[in-house]
């Protein structure tokens, strides 16, 4: 029997439900995976309190690493005994072990374990396709990210210093400050006690900066575009103090005939190529110790509740993984 989170209404952490399901053999394409390792990622939240709807009994989880137990008809890439990972939809890898298709997963080259692994997939590749295609940073260029010690900051903070860019991040403590320092962030600006647009002023000379990347949503809208040189680039791709509200788009253009973008994941990992090559641009970060992925915190699949609850209260920093 295999063990997964489920939730029968959308609400607090408390509506999360550990059950004991019959899996069904992988069908046409799909390969059983036994989870080693659970990446938790904001986005998980958005799910179970229903920000993003899902048909119910809902399911949590896009990121894993384990391995692969059973594949199914037609199977092409994948053996049994493989290490593999993944980082997109569909939803479900909290969960002991689950089928998934083939296309959605990656092979973890030798040299990076599963944790690792884990932690690394979505919010690796995120950083890998916000810095390299959404907008290609370049070395010696100055751009704002918010949320610079979350998940995905973190790993932007070194991929910026790989680059030789250099990141202004905001963050909400000092102590958050610092993590992301060390990691790389070239700038903080601590929001609890300074303007993160007046600060930016203030590092780029009044030239403000080409691209923007906001997770937070509602909480630095519209600042954000405040930050940005005529003709800048507003990257919204996450909503961690609620969604961006209705907006008039004439904004874009009293600002400075800006530009904006909603990216996701889902949109530059298309298929089983494209994936795995961000991946393996990710993977090959990691084994040179260039980008470090390890996890800030792990948790038993148990207490999936209390992570959530330390996650909304802004508790965690880095990568935070469930062990099965």
């Amino acid at each position: 029997m295999a063990k997964v989170v489920k939730f029968y209404e959308t609400g607090a952490p408390e509506v999360m439900k550990l059950e004991e399901v019959d899996l069904p053999k992988p069908g046409e394409g799909e390969v059983r995976v036994r989870h080693t390792a659970i990446g938790v990622n904001v986005i998980d939240t958005y799910f179970r309190s229903g920000l993003y709807p899902q048909p119910l009994p809902g399911f949590l989880g896009s990121e894993g690493a384990g391995i692969v137990e059973e594949v199914g008809p037609n199977v092409q890439h994948l053996k049994v005994g493989d290490r593999v990972a993944y980082g997109t939809s569909p939803l479900g890898s909290y969960s002991t072990e689950r089928n998934m298709p083939e296309r959605l997963l990656v092979n973890i080259p030798d040299g990076i374990d599963d944790i690792t692994a884990a932690s690394i997939m979505l919010k690796g590749m995120t950083a890998q396709y916000l810095l390299r295609q959404v907008y290609q940073i370049k070395k010696g260029e100055l751009f704002l990210w918010h949320a610079a010690a979350g998940g995905v900051g973190l790993i932007a903070s070194q991929w910026a210093k790989v680059i030789g860019a250099r990141m202004i991040g905001t963050e909400g403590s000092v102590e958050k400050c610092a993590q992301a320092k060390a990691a790389g962030c070239e700038f903080l600006i601590d929001v609890s006690k300074e303007n993160f647009v007046e600060r930016v002023k203030e590092i780029t000379e009044g030239k403000m900066v080409d691209v923007v990347y906001d997770s937070v949503g509602k909480a630095t809208f519209p600042a954000s575009l405040d930050c940005l040189r005529p003709r800048g680039l507003w990257v919204t791709w996450g909503n961690t103090t609620g969604a961006v509200p209705p907006f008039e788009v004439t904004m874009l253009m009293r600002k400075g005939s800006l530009y904006c973008t909603r990216p996701n994941l889902a949109g530059y990992a298309q298929n089983r190529e494209l994936m795995t090559a961000m991946a393996e641009d990710v993977f090959s970060h990691i084994l040179d110790g260039s980008i470090k992925g390890e996890p800030g915190q792990t948790f038993p699949l148990a207490d999936v509740a209390k992570v959530h609850t330390m996650l909304q209260a802004h508790q965690m920093t880095g990568a935070t993984v469930l062990i099965p």
